[in-house]
C-alpha cells in the first residue's frame, strides 16, 4: 500500500472511531451520543456524526426510559434511587446536546425530565426516611441498627437536602451508633534513661485526628480532651513501651593481607645502560571495622472496655533500629586496594547517636504497625 492510500484509509478509520459510529453499532448509545457531540463541537458539518447523533439520541432515551419503567414496577428496596440514576443519565445527555449548537440543529433541544426526576427523588427520600425510622426504633442497645438508621437518614439527606427532620434523626441515630475511644498518653519507663515519647505521641495524635476517613462511627479523644467535655468513653486504648533496649553496641574488626589483582610499576632498573620500569604485584595489610548499635523494643497495645474494665484486644508490636558505622585503615601500598576499600579508609570511627534519637528511630516502624492495626480493628467497627 502506497503512503498516500495508507493515509486515506487511516483517516477514514480514525473518523469512524471518533464519530461514534462504532459505539452505535455495538449498542452503546450513550457513548455514541457523547462521541458524536464531541466531534460536532470540533467539526460542525461532519455528516457521519450528524447521522450518528440522529440515530443514537432517541435510542439512548428509549433505553433509559425502558429501565425507568422496569424499576418503577420493581419491589427491590430503594428502587426509586435506580429511577433517579436513569433520569439523571437522560438529563445529562440533554445537557450535552444543549451545550452544542451544531447538535441542536440536528436533533433539536435536549430533552429534560425535571418533574419526573423530582417525583422519583421524593419517593426515594421517603423510602430511606421510613427505613431509617424503622432501624432507629431498634437502635437502643443495638449499634448495627443505629448505624443502618444513620446511613438511611444520611442518604435521604443526599437525595433531598434538608428533607424533613433528617438532621435531628441522624444525630439521634449517631448517639447510639458512635463508639467513643480515649487513647491514653504513651507510657515510657526506663531505669537507665530519661526518654521522651514526644515524637511517637505526636504521630499517634496526628493519625487519630484523621479518623473520620477511617470510620465515622468511631471517635478518638485524648485524656485531657475527654476530661474537658466530661466524656464517658466506651473504650480505652492503652499504649506502653514495656520492653526496650537502647544502644546495644557490637564492634567487629577483620584484618587481611591483600595483593593487587594486576602488576603495577614498583620501580626502575637499568638495562644496557637504559632505565626501564619494573612491574610487580603489591600488597597491603587492610583492617576493616564495623560498629553496629542496635535499639529495639515492644509496644504493648491494649483495648479495654471502659464499663467492664476487661481487655478486649491486645497486641505486642516490635520495632528495631540498627545504626551502622564502618571504617578502615591499611599499611602497605594503596594500589593493592579497590576503590571502595580506599574510600572506606577515609571514614573514621564515629560516636553513635544519643539514646533519645535511637529510641525515636526504633519507634518509627512500631508506629507504622500500630496505625495499621488500629485501622484494621476499627475500620468496620
Amino acid at each position: 500500500m502506497n503512503s498516500k492510500l495508507y493515509t486515506i484509509v487511516l483517516g477514514v478509520a480514525l473518523t469512524a472511531c471518533s464519530t461514534g459510529k462504532k459505539a452505535l453499532e455495538k449498542g452503546n448509545f450513550d457513548e455514541a451520543v457523547y462521541t458524536a457531540v464531541e466531534r460536532l463541537q470540533k467539526s460542525p458539518t461532519n455528516s457521519t456524526s450528524q447521522q450518528v447523533l440522529k440515530e443514537a439520541y432517541p435510542l439512548a432515551l428509549n433505553y433509559h426510559q425502558g429501565r425507568v419503567n422496569n424499576w418503577e414496577k420493581s419491589t427491590e428496596p430503594f428502587h426509586w434511587e435506580r429511577v433517579i440514576s436513569e433520569y439523571d443519565a437522560m438529563n445529562q445527555l440533554g445537557s450535552a446536546i444543549d451545550n452544542c449548537p451544531p447538535c441542536i440543529r440536528v436533533v433539536g433541544d435536549g430533552k429534560k425530565f425535571v418533574e419526573p426526576l423530582q417525583a422519583a427523588r421524593n419517593l426515594a427520600a421517603s423510602d430511606r426516611y421510613d427505613s431509617g425510622n424503622f432501624h432507629l426504633g431498634n437502635a437502643k442497645g443495638n449499634r448495627q441498627e443505629a448505624k443502618m438508621a444513620f446511613l438511611d437518614f444520611e442518604r435521604a439527606s443526599q437525595i433531598i437536602p434538608g428533607y424533613k427532620d433528617v438532621s435531628n434523626k441522624m444525630d439521634n441515630a449517631y448517639s447510639y451508633a458512635a463508639v467513643n475511644v480515649v487513647v491514653e498518653q504513651v507510657t515510657v519507663t526506663s531505669k537507665l534513661y530519661q526518654l521522651s515519647n514526644e515524637y511517637f505521641q505526636d504521630k499517634v495524635n496526628e493519625f487519630l485526628r484523621t479518623n473520620p476517613k477511617m470510620n465515622i462511627f468511631v471517635q478518638f479523644y485524648g485524656p485531657q480532651q475527654a476530661s474537658d467535655i466530661k466524656l464517658k468513653p466506651h473504650q480505652i486504648v492503652r499504649l506502653q513501651f514495656d520492653e526496650f533496649m537502647v544502644g546495644q553496641t557490637y564492634v567487629n574488626t577483620n584484618t587481611e593481607n591483600i595483593t593487587s589483582k594486576d602488576s603495577v610499576k614498583v620501580g626502575e632498573a637499568t638495562v644496557n645502560g637504559k632505565k626501564v620500569p619494573v612491574y610487580n604485584k603489591v600488597t597491603a595489610k587492610y583492617t576493616k571495622s564495623r560498629k553496629t548499635v542496635t535499639s529495639n523494643g515492644i509496644l504493648d497495645m491494649q483495648i479495654i472496655d471502659f464499663q467492664t474494665k476487661q481487655v478486649i484486644h491486645r497486641d505486642k508490636i516490635p520495632g528495631t533500629f540498627v545504626w551502622v558505622n564502618e571504617w578502615a585503615n591499611f599499611n602497605g601500598d594503596e594500589r593493592a586496594l579497590t576503590k571502595d576499600q580506599l574510600n572506606l579508609c577515609k571514614n573514621k570511627e564515629l560516636l553513635p547517636p544519643a539514646p533519645q534519637i535511637l529510641f525515636t528511630e526504633f519507634t518509627k516502624p512500631i508506629y507504622d504497625q500500630l496505625t495499621r492495626k488500629i485501622r484494621k480493628y476499627y475500620e468496620n467497627y
